[in-house]
């Protein structure tokens, strides 16, 4: 490809250098002496020049014009044959036509340049003129022929990219990829898989299996053995029974924590009274450390007031003993402890302090407030409307 290049663009050079020497005046190559007074005229040298000129777009249109054969031509044959040959004959065909066209105008220059008046067509003579208008003509000519071609084959081109892009939109990727994953069989090759078995003009035919289905089944069996090997040989993970208990616990843990956090969450609204052994013992133990040293470790009262009997102060339910601990009575005496204790603890305390009620102490000091009764449940409520109508709920407040 290279040679041919190369060859083609030497020709071209080759033809542009003969161009000019043909088109130079033709008066120094006819018989006789030259004839100074015609070729020096300046309507001679404007014509020549557009001809020079138009030789030159002649070349290079001649060129892309080629180009753009060798690239048609290429999408229809397997290889490029001459190149190199068939740019020569065109360019040599093209030397031909303008050295013929020269050629007959320098004939008739000499005979015509001494006849002729000198300023028949400005300094020129009729011969002569027609002569180099003709030589423009003709090489116009080359050049509409030219483009003309050249037209007619980007025409084609555009036609042949059009049909490329049909040939790609026209492509169904689906049918395609449905086709290479169920491997199916097309019309023309059933004849191949036929097995002669016909049933109410049903064929049987030999079709193998979808791939899809295969693989499908190859990994079952894969995934069945390493199940096997795992769960009943190297027992590296355990069984449906086993899970189950491992779940159970996990929620056993969950639901402690959700306790913890949940209890921590308690206010004096949300408290309740909590009777359980764990939090006795952890209210009578925050109890005896900080509350006895007024109330003594029996509840008895010291500083403060007797714990154990049913008068009280600021009431005696369970909400009203956690208000009094969360923020205290400073006014009389009474700290408050939201900051020293969790609502938890608080609320431990205050199921300890509900849980003193009726101990009587030995030493239990003398009553103070109001008689604090509990204010009964609506069952309790029913109940006891039922036998006393009269039967007073409200709740007296020490």
């Amino acid at each position: 490809m290279k040679l041919a290049s190369s060859t083609k663009t030497k020709g071209l050079q080759i033809a542009v250098i003969l161009l000019l020497i043909t088109n130079l005046p033709m008066a120094a190559f006819a018989a006789g002496p030259p004839v100074p007074s015609e070729m020096s005229n300046t309507l001679a040298q404007m014509l020549m020049a557009i001809i020079v000129a138009l030789l030159l777009v002649i070349v290079l249109l001649a060129n892309v014009v080629m180009g753009a054969a060798d690239i048609y031509t290429q999408r229809f044959k397997e290889s490029k044959k001459n190149t190199s040959v068939a740019d020569g004959v065109k360019i040599f065909s093209f030397l031909v036509l303008c050295l013929v066209s020269n050629l007959a105008m320098a004939a008739e220059t000499p005979a015509i340049a001494v006849a002729a008046a000198p300023d028949d067509f400005g300094g020129l003579s009729a011969t002569s003129f027609y002569t180099l208008v003709t030589v423009i003509g003709v090489e116009l000519v080359v050049i509409l022929a030219l483009l003309y071609n050249l037209k007619n084959l980007l025409a084609k081109e555009a036609i042949i990219s059009q049909q490329e892009v049909k040939e790609v939109k026209s492509f169904d990727f689906g049918k395609w990829w449905w086709e290479k994953f169920n491997s199916l069989k097309p019309v023309s090759e059933e004849a191949n898989i036929d097995l002669g078995h016909d049933y109410d003009g049903i064929r049987e035919l030999d079709n193998r299996l979808p791939p899809w289905w295969l693989y499908g089944f190859y990994l079952c069996i894969l995934v069945a053995a390493i199940y096997l090997y795992r769960y009943h040989v190297a027992y590296s993970a355990p069984l449906s029974k086993e899970e189950l208990t491992i779940s159970l616990n996990e929620a056993e843990i969950a639901k402690a924590e959700f306790l913890k956090t949940s209890a921590n969450k308690v206010d004096e609204t949300t408290v309740t009274y909590l009777t359980d052994a764990t939090s006795m013992e952890a209210g009578k133990k925050i109890f005896v450390a900080v509350c006895a040293a007024c109330h003594l470790t029996d509840g008895g009262g010291s500083v403060g007031p007797n714990l154990t009997d049913k008068y009280w102060i600021h009431g005696g339910g369970i909400k009203d003993i956690f208000k009094t601990l969360k923020y205290g009575w400073p006014e009389k005496g009474m700290k408050s402890w939201k900051d020293d204790y969790s609502p938890v603890q608080l609320a431990q305390i205050a199921g300890y302090v509900k849980s003193l009620e009726g101990t009587k102490p030995a030493k239990g000091k003398e009553p103070q407030g109001e008689l604090y009764q509990e204010v009964p449940t609506v069952a309790a409520t029913d109940t006891l409307k039922a036998t006393d109508p009269v039967a007073k709920t409200d709740t007296l407040k020490k």
